[in-house]
């Protein structure tokens, strides 16, 4: 019995999804945190792509990955700056 590619690599990207997702809340820096909630964001995007979905892919991308991950930074630069 053997597992589809397909199949295979949507479970290890999911997978990535959650190791993302755990690192976020558990590193002690916030910096490192952001930008592991942004690649736990880009493994979705790749996810949907892969079930067929490049629409929702482009959207999860650009604004779950990107620029969500840029508005954190960018807030968490001039908070510490106390700007």
């Amino acid at each position: 019995m053997s597992i589809p590619v397909i199949t295979l690599l949507t479970l290890v990207l999911c997978a990535g999804i959650l190791i993302g997702g755990l690192l976020a809340v558990l590193l002690d820096n916030i910096v490192s945190a952001v930008i592991s909630a942004g690649l736990s964001s880009l493994f979705a995007s790749v996810v949907y792509v892969v079930l067929a979905a490049p629409d929702v892919a482009m959207t999860e991308a650009s604004i779950g990955s990107g620029l969500t991950t840029m508005i954190f930074l960018y807030a968490i630069r001039k908070t510490r700056n106390g700007d």
